[in-house]
């Protein structure tokens, strides 16, 4: 039996908490905000996308850094596993598009409840409102923390589940980084991921709070597509947002570093380019005698109509039969590749999930221990990866806590 200190009173450090002291340590889990899982709180908008109910193999396609150091992970602590034990708290689930798993209750409080039940139900020492300085190791191993008071608990094992810089108001300060940082570890560099984008068009303010489903969205850098894929998407007063631009921003950060990049959005997918532009001439004979402004209301929302036609080049009140060809092709080329420019990620603390973190070379994938220092063990969004949007980052946590706490 040791005693654990756990630091981070997230999803992660929770599982990995109640974990180790199922196994007979005396685990102490220190908190720093007043309450546990204030991010949890807040994640599908208040709901908590718990998990995703897929197979591992799918789980682990949907993680987008470093996803092989997490199949030891996946595999030891499943979604069922967590799906069971929010179960056994009182918390049912049910299954939504895309197999996101919410509570059936659709309270993240409940969620964070069942957490807590399972620490109390092992007996974790949980300390709120207690922040750590630093970690102290000699000789290459743990041997205790300094609090922000200066005061010392001794300890064997250690485990950091600190989160992310993200959504800083949920107490994530980044300080999971500095403590290993301090004690030798490398941070690979901390960047925005699940995370809006800026466009250079200011239009997208004109389109501000409109959401596209069913749009397939491309990223290209230097003329070549990074990235492409359908979902929902939604306009913001400074450029996108919706799932799939959140996904999306996973795969391109790392070209944003190098400059602007070209983006492009079929409004109408399901449609061939041939069978859109039937589509299009049917409206244009149903309306032939009306002017191109008044066209549009059968084909796109009312907001985007005066958005395309700026950019279709075609007079507004120009009258439907006097359109050319020339100009049909241009608005079809409009509704299939609507042309943005993005320059930027919005703000790392505006980021539902942080990327980079402490380098996975440096940790044992089945243990979460450090390689360099005996009895220090990480779980959770410090550690060098990331997952798309969907319940993954939250399954992340857990696995990961889970075998942290099973190897202190």
């Amino acid at each position: 039996m040791s005693k654990v200190i756990v630091i981070g009173g997230g999803a992660a450090g929770m599982i990995a908490a109640a974990t180790s002291a199922s196994r007979g340590n005396e685990t102490l889990l220190l908190e720093q905000n007043e309450k546990l899982g204030k991010k949890i709180y807040i994640t599908g908008k208040g709901r908590c996308n718990i998990t995703n109910a897929q197979d591992i193999e799918e789980l682990i396609n949907n993680v987008t850094t470093n996803k092989n150091f997490l199949y030891s992970a996946f595999y030891s602590y499943t979604n069922d596993d967590i799906i069971n034990l929010m179960n056994e708290h009182g918390v049912k689930t049910k299954v939504e598009r895309g197999f996101r798993v919410f509570p059936l209750s659709d309270k993240s409080s409940d969620v964070i409840k069942a957490l807590e039940k399972n620490m109390l139900k092992y007996k974790v020492d949980v300390r709120l409102g207690t922040k750590v300085k630093e970690i102290i190791v000699k000789a290459n191993k743990v041997t205790g923390v300094i609090l922000s008071d200066n005061k010392k608990i001794n300890c064997e094992k250690v485990i950091i589940a600190t989160g992310g810089l993200s959504y800083p108001t949920t107490g994530a300060t980044g300080s999971g980084y500095d403590f290993a940082k301090k004690v030798g570890h490398d941070i690979v560099k901390l960047k925005a991921a699940l995370v809006p984008l800026e466009t250079k068009e200011g239009w997208t303010r004109e389109l501000q709070g409109l959401s596209l489903r069913n749009v397939e969205m491309k990223f290209y850098y230097k003329n070549k597509v990074v990235y492409s894929n359908f979902g929902e998407m939604l306009f913001t007063h400074f450029g996108i947002s919706g799932p799939l631009v959140l996904s999306a921003s996973n795969y391109i950060n790392e070209y944003l570093e190098k400059g602007n990049m070209a983006v492009t959005i079929n409004l109408k997918p399901a449609l061939h380019r041939d069978k859109l532009d039937k589509r299009i001439q049917r409206d244009f004979e149903k309306y032939s005698n009306k002017q191109f402004k008044n066209a549009l209301k059968d084909l796109l929302p009312t907001k985007l109509i005066p958005i395309i036609i700026k950019l279709s080049n075609i007079a507004e009140d120009k009258t439907v039969n006097q359109i050319t060809k020339e100009e049909r092709k241009n608005l079809l080329d409009n509704i299939t590749k609507l042309p943005m420019t993005v320059t930027k990620t919005r703000p790392i603390k505006e980021a539902i999930i942080t990327s980079g973190g402490i380098n996975v070379k440096e940790i044992d994938p089945s243990t979460m221990e450090s390689k360099k220092i005996a009895g220090l063990h990480f779980a959770g969004e410090v550690i060098d990866v990331e997952a798309l949007t969907g319940g993954y980052n939250l399954q992340i946590a857990y696995s990961t806590g889970y075998l942290a706490g099973m190897n202190v």
